[in-house]
């Protein structure tokens, strides 16, 4: 029994240097203990999908991750610089980024301050992951950051049986560029293994001076002996991106679709003059992760891990017309007038530390699998701005003048036991129980330069879980769970500030009951998830961004996501493959106050509006993604389609601040050469928009209100967009020894 466990550990790791062991390590790939704690399996009552490597590879031509998981149900993209590469994000059920868990081999990848991971700084980060599993709901119990609509769990790639050398390119539109080199030992001196990767992507961007310029590296290093897998993992990189963090008007959309206000330089009537060259967002991120597998017994494994991750950076900006005093800086005169607003650059730093420990105990027996799990995680971060330059200043500007100060801490612990137990052979019980303790802290002096904060928070939440499987009959399963999640609040809920009288924002809760069906032969699968979850004091995106383009959000007493998710494959014959998925959804908020600006009010405070039942932000009510695949001899084609149906931009529910309805087709092309003195040639392109429609799937609102003479109520709609790119393309070429 041993030593059937051990070769499903460790069958990546064998090679011809060591034959012997590469016939007893070919049941599972090597690396999968390190995070099936955090994972689903078939028989975990949840909806979740996962991407392996090879579909991955299909798609990874430059575009970040959010855009390589666009296909799985429920999933919307979107992109600052218009064409999927620079800043990203993703929305899951409607889910913003901060309320989606991303971890690692089971180590966290949120920024624990904003909660959310900013793609950006992980360039290429796909050409190093083995598979990507996307749980829609609670899902499982992980670590760091709470998952209040989706995780997405990633595992580095495995390791190579053979020494291989790997070399790729790609470019197309916009400049777009993705140069990659990987390369493997395979396994050296019976034990040791060793593997990296060197990548560098750019573009202009779609939009005008989005350009991006990123830079990363990934090496491992790995022992395997006879009851353990220890590996060293290391990956980062720098971003230089040109800022597109604000939209344009739906005016604009139309007259010049490119256009990026970030960066104008105005002159005395607001005239625009000139554009600053280094608006630009700077940002160097490197992880470090120690993972040991160590069996203990036939049947009990000790999954360990060390981490440590560092951060720093900055980004610069020209602002016009902007409050001396503000920034620390005392009005002057100026040919006998007195300044009080002038024009300047400020630059924005953020250095941080991130670090911990996680482990898991798992227990795996026929009818039994359990786990005991948790983590310890730490994080100090350094937030301060200082005044480059004013225009036409008098006066002494001191270099390095801090004009704001703080400082995030925040520690945060979890423990969790999950347990699947098969009571008989049909049918399995699930039952999984986090606590989860939080501290966080905030001291020193807001951007604002008058607002000292003095925040100290600490939460403790427990999060049960609770569901079956039954096998309902040869290859069909039928799911059902109850989970409980919390929430506590991020860094920008704290100091936006989007409430009268600066309230704190509340911790959330969320109900999510889901029920699903699931059905699989050798050349077909279906399935079919219904969920409602019910939020109390959810915090929703008001429609409103902040000074840096960073969404605006509000606690909402009462609230509830209902859908159904379909999917579906069939391979139709051998050349042939369908694949199909449909998310249904409604997704409401009871009895809506939203808090507006007076358009002849004081801009300075907000006012309460009551709307009643409303749509919540950002959330379509329908998503459908149609892939058809063909595989013939050396050659693979697919055509992408999705359609996106319309989503507010705030929580008032009217079409004038929407984002419409989209319909997308991307077509993929990949051939693949024998070559005798390699392995392969794959050559290949891929036109994204197939069909040039205009489309956006981001914006915000800055919807205002007035009250009339008898009270009544009329709304001022004023919607900014991230208009997307029209038909573009990406060639590529990959040659494997």
């Amino acid at each position: 029994m041993k030593k059937t466990l051990l070769a499903a550990l460790f069958t990546c790791a064998a090679t011809a240097v060591a034959q012997q062991a590469t016939d007893s390590l070919s049941a599972v790939t090597l690396g999968e203990a390190q995070v099936i704690s955090t994972r689903a399996q078939s028989t975990t009552p949840i909806a979740f999908s996962t991407i392996g490597k090879a579909e991955l590879k299909r798609q990874n031509y430059g575009q970040d991750i959010p855009f390589l998981l666009s296909r799985t149900p429920g999933v919307v993209a979107t992109s600052d610089a218009g064409n999927g590469i620079g800043y990203t994000s993703i929305r899951v059920r409607g889910t913003d980024p901060s309320r989606i868990n991303v971890t690692n081999n089971g180590i966290p990848l949120n920024d624990a301050e904003s909660h959310t991971l900013y793609w950006v700084d992980l360039p290429d980060f796909a050409s190093s992951i083995e598979d990507i599993q996307v749980q829609r709901g609670v899902g499982t119990s992980t670590n760091g950051a709470a998952a209040f609509g989706a995780s997405i769990n990633m595992r580095t790639e495995n390791f190579s049986r053979t020494p291989y050398i790997e070399l790729s390119t790609a470019y197309g539109s916009f400049h777009s560029n993705k140069e990659t080199l990987k390369f493997g030992s395979g396994l050296l001196w019976g034990h040791w293994t060793l593997e990296g990767r060197l990548s560098h992507i750019g573009s202009d961007g779609y939009r005008d001076r989005a350009n991006t310029d990123m830079g990363s590296y990934y090496a491992q290093i790995g022992y395997v002996g006879p009851r353990t897998l220890l590996r060293f993992v290391t990956f980062g990189g720098k971003e230089t991106t040109y800022h597109a963090w604000d939209g344009i008007s739906r005016e604009e959309l139309k007259s010049r679709r490119r256009y990026n206000p970030n960066g104008e330089i105005q002159d005395a009537d607001g005239n625009v003059v000139g554009f600053y060259d280094n608006q630009e967002d700077v940002f160097i991120q490197d992880h470090y992760q120690l993972l040991l597998s160590q069996e203990l017994s036939s049947s009990l494994m000790l999954n360990a891990a060390l981490h440590y991750t560092y951060g720093k950076g900055w980004y610069e900006e020209y602002k016009n017309w902007r409050t001396l005093t503000d920034y620390g800086l005392q009005p002057y005169e100026l040919n006998g007038a007195l300044v009080k607003k002038s024009n300047l650059v400020r630059r924005k730093y953020n250095r941080g530390d991130f670090g911990g420990a996680t482990f898991s105990l798992n227990y795996r027996k026929p009818r039994l699998s359990a786990s005991l799990g948790g983590a310890f995680n730490y994080f100090d971060n350094d937030h301060y701005g200082e005044v480059r330059w004013v225009k036409n200043y008098i006066g002494e500007l001191l270099p390095n003048q801090r004009y704001y100060d703080n400082r995030g801490r925040k520690n945060d612990a979890n423990i969790y036991a999950r347990a699947d137990w098969r009571v008989v052979s049909t049918l399995s019980l699930y039952a999984d129980l986090q606590y989860r303790h939080i501290h966080y802290a905030i001291t020193g002096t807001n951007d604002d330069a008058w607002n000292v904060m003095d925040i100290h928070e600490t939460f403790d939440f427990f999060n049960p879980k609770f569901g079956a499987t039954w096998d309902v009959h040869r290859g069909g399963q039928l799911y059902a769970s109850l989970s409980v999640a919390h929430k506590e609040p991020s860094r920008n809920n704290y100091t936006d500030g989007f409430l009268p009288g600066m309230m704190l924002p509340k911790k959330e809760r969320l109900f999510d009951y889901e029920l699903g069906y699931r059905y699989r032969t050798s050349r077909f699968s279906a399935g079919a998830n219904i969920y409602y979850m019910v939020y109390r004091d959810q915090l929703v995106l008001t429609g409103r961004v902040n000074e840096i383009g960073e969404p605006v959000v509000e606690n909402v007493p009462d609230s509830y996501r209902f859908g159904l998710e379909l999917e579906a494959a069939w391979q139709i014959c051998d050349l042939l493959r369908w694949d199909a998925n449909l998310s249904l959804s409604r997704n409401r908020i009871n009895d809506y106050t939203a808090y507006l600006y007076d358009a002849n009010g004081n801009w300075d405070v907000t006012e309460p509006v009551h709307i009643g039942n409303t749509p919540i932000s950002f959330s379509p009510n329908v998503v459908f993604n149609n892939i058809f695949t063909l595989t013939w001899r050396g050659l693979t084609a697919s055509l992408h389609s999705q359609y996106v149906s319309r989503q507010y931009l705030d929580n008032l529910g009217m079409r004038e601040s929407s984002l419409q309805a989209y319909f997308l087709t991307h077509l993929n092309l990949n051939y693949t050469i024998p070559l005798r003195m390699a392995k392969e040639l794959v050559v290949g392109a891929t036109i994204y928009n197939l069909f040039d429609n205009k489309y956006e799937t981001n914006g915000y609102a800055q919807t205002t209100f007035t009250r009339g003479q008898y009270g009544e109520i009329s709304f001022q709609h004023d919607p900014r967009y991230y208009p997307m790119a029209g038909i573009n393309f990406m060639l590529n070429a990959t040659i494997r020894f």
